[in-house]
């Protein structure tokens, strides 16, 4: 699925290409170094999608969506859950026979995640909202995107959207990071 449009078409393009990681990481051999590098990738794009999710979805569920305060704080407690999986993930070498419990584990979080979001949240949220401002919140969510964090961060609250306020240089240091450590976190 390409990228582009509205928030809900963003978000999921970005779900299968999350699923499409996962089955990369997966269809390698147990101990294989290319499953570092995929797993790198895919805490990059995780970690940049919620961050888009928690500056842009969320506030926008909070304030159109009936029960949207609910609905947001489940979508940042889920998050909280992924990147504690995925801090997790990032600690262990490849041979480690925790890295494939944590995919695992990760795969399971993700997948009810992207289910609930896509058949629950988007359909609320298209009904609340306008093709204006789902169209909008598609070009809010991928600029964010481009510049956001790479890693997880739990040095800030895990509220929304104040990692990214409290923190505006994050995405640059990570990237920094990345690059210094050899890690492959894009394409």
């Amino acid at each position: 699925m390409a990228h582009g449009g509205n928030v809900i078409a963003e978000f999921t393009a970005d779900h299968r290409e999350l699923e499409e990681l996962f089955a990369r990481i997966e269809a390698q051999p147990v101990d294989h170094p290319q499953r570092r590098v995929l797993a790198n990738r895919l805490t990059a794009e995780l970690v940049r999608h919620s961050v888009a999710e928690e500056m842009h979805l969320c506030p926008t569920v909070r304030k159109h969506v009936r029960d949207g305060e609910e609905l947001a704080e489940k979508e940042l407690a889920e998050h909280v859950k992924i990147e504690r999986l995925l801090r997790d993930l990032e600690e262990l070498h490849v041979d480690d026979p925790q890295f494939n419990d944590i995919v695992a584990k990760l795969r399971l979080e993700v997948a009810s995640h992207v289910r609930e979001e896509e058949q629950e949240l988007f359909p609320k949220l298209a009904a609340s909202c306008s093709p204006e401002k789902l169209d909008e919140l598609g070009r809010l969510a991928r600029h964010t995107k481009q510049t956001a964090r790479t890693c997880p961060h739990f040095t800030v609250p895990d509220t929304s959207p104040a990692p990214e306020l409290l923190v505006p240089g994050a995405g640059l240091v990570d990237r920094a990071r990345d690059l210094a450590h050899g890690r492959r976190t894009t394409g």
